[in-house]
């Protein structure tokens, strides 16, 4: 099975502080940070270091060398990365002392494809495969639904959370991957067994993995339901939590492995990724979790 992933690649610029930014103050920063970055681009690194096999639909730029690096460091296929004039996606990022983030994130709007390159990518792929998506790329909503209809699996991290959301075809997702700010958001509720309630009732045929920090994460499917504790660590930096969790989970879950050690895999990366300072470089391989 393969894994395609519809996903942003950033140029991070991460700057340390004592505290996030507030409005009209000005700070002095204690280091600066050009990385790889972007959701997508976590994602992907976070799946094939888990040991799936993973293709990357993104777009670079002209400055995107740090970009492609790390797809070639990875092992992941970029036979359907686009290269574009300009600069690519890039964001600002603040990390304070305790590994709190905030992230700008701006993409040209050169960043995106045609109908007619999706099906040309979709061509190459069956049933069976599975392709991951988040709300960061250009025409996400057009590409799930063509993706849909070829059966492949449509796994979706609704991040960032905004209303545009709604307008994906979010019947067709086969697996939601939501924190509990973008569980509350599309259901209403704050308490995470509601929110869980209510994602079956709205979206009966997918499964649901709804993270919570360091309070652990549950994972639904059916009526199955599974809660794994979070290994507790000293957080450096949570900025690609979510992304390593995520990459671990789907890499485990669709090698048909049984959830209950999936989760805890997961959870164990993820925790060892918020130890560290930077994004895509603080994900763990498969062979150090073991």
């Amino acid at each position: 099975m393969k894994i395609l992933n519809y996903g942003s690649m950033n140029v991070d610029n991460v700057y340390d502080v004592d505290h996030i930014v507030r409005p009209g103050e000005t700070i002095n920063a204690r280091g600066r940070h050009r990385n790889p970055g972007g959701k997508g681009l976590n994602q992907s690194i976070a799946v094939a270091r888990a040991g799936g096999e993973v293709y990357h639909i993104g777009v670079l730029g002209a400055d995107g060398d740090v970009l492609e690096q790390a797809l070639t460091r990875n092992h992941i296929h970029a036979d359907y990365v686009k290269h574009v004039p300009g600069s690519s996606a890039h964001t600002m990022l603040q990390v304070d002392k305790n590994g709190q983030n905030s992230i700008i994130v701006f993409a040209d709007e050169a960043i995106t494809f045609t109908d007619t390159e999706m099906d040309e990518i979709l061509a190459h792929f069956v049933s069976g495969d599975a392709v991951i998506f988040q709300n960061e790329l250009d025409r996400s909503p057009v590409f799930m639904q063509k993706a849909a209809d070829r059966g492949l699996t449509v796994i979706f991290n609704p991040s960032p959370m905004e209303d545009s959301i709604f307008s994906y075809p979010l019947d067709r997702v086969s697996w939601f991957i939501v924190n509990e700010i973008e569980g509350g958001a599309l259901t209403g509720e704050t308490d995470p067994e509601k929110i869980l309630d209510t994602m079956a009732k709205k979206y009966p045929a997918a499964g649901v993995v709804l993270t919570l920090g360091s309070d652990g994460a549950w994972c639904m499917r059916g009526p199955e339901r599974i809660f794994q504790p979070a290994f507790p660590v000293k957080a450096v930096d949570t900025t690609a939590a979510g992304d390593t969790f995520l990459g671990y989970f789907t890499a485990g879950m669709l090698a048909g492995e049984p959830l209950d050690r999936v989760l805890r895999r997961a959870a164990k990366a993820s925790s060892i990724a918020v130890s560290r300072p930077g994004a895509a470089d603080s994900i763990p391989s498969r062979d150090e979790l073991e």
